[in-house]
């Protein structure tokens, strides 16, 4: 019986310890998506890919968070969807399973990386969005905004917006933003994404971000 009894706690301990080290880990965790992926490329120009984009800026700020001790979580690290091959609507699993992901992580907070596009050329800059009916998501998306515009240099700052229509945002647990980070349709923007330089200022600038709103 005694040796049962031990054997019972530490078992127990064990598990103890095992829910006090996820827990321990979920409050440092931060989950970086980088949006699209595979089949579906995003935005699409003669020379360039969004998932492509997302995905070297989202790596970018997976290693610059790392280095502040934060641990991150990353819905991909390769060219792939989170989908079934074969699957009639991959989109929508694939938003399904991001959704997911998040909730399995229970992180900090979630970004997710893309990158934007409008008719007119001219129009650039980058922009956060946050779930409208989201106050800390708000918080998040201001520090984010700010810090992309002082570090890159923006000549007419956009501010941080609200929206209801985003699947992410309205479905994700949490706190959610969605950084555009430039306009692809913008040839001079277009120019600057692609430079390894610049997505490690854009990386650095959302990081900075994350860490002002959580008060580091």
């Amino acid at each position: 019986m005694g040796v049962m009894l031990l054997v019972g706690a530490f078992v127990l301990s064990r598990e103890v310890v095992q829910v006090v080290s996820q827990n321990r880990l979920a409050a440092r965790t931060i989950v970086v998506d980088a949006g699209h992926g595979g089949d579906d490329p995003g935005m699409v120009t003669e020379t360039l890919k969004e998932k492509d984009l997302n995905l070297e800026v989202a790596k970018k700020l997976q290693e610059y968070l790392e280095g502040q001790g934060y641990h991150v979580e990353m819905t991909r690290t390769e060219d792939t969807g989170l989908y079934q091959e074969g699957t009639r609507n991959q989109k929508v699993q694939d938003m399904q399973n991001r959704v997911a992901f998040i909730g399995e992580k229970t992180p900090l907070l979630t970004v997710s990386i893309h990158q934007n596009s409008y008719p007119d050329p001219s129009v650039k800059g980058p922009q956060v969005f946050y779930y409208e009916d989201s106050v800390e998501g708000e918080k998040l998306a201001e520090c984010i905004q700010g810090q992309m515009d002082e570090k890159l240099e923006v000549e007419r700052p956009r501010e941080a917006k609200g929206n209801r229509t985003y699947y992410l945002l309205k479905k994700s647990a949490g706190i959610l933003n969605i950084v555009e980070c430039g306009f692809m349709t913008n040839p001079e923007e277009a120019e600057l994404l692609q430079r390894e330089d610049y997505q490690e200022k854009i990386a650095e600038a959302v990081g900075k971000g994350i860490l002002e709103y959580l008060g580091k």
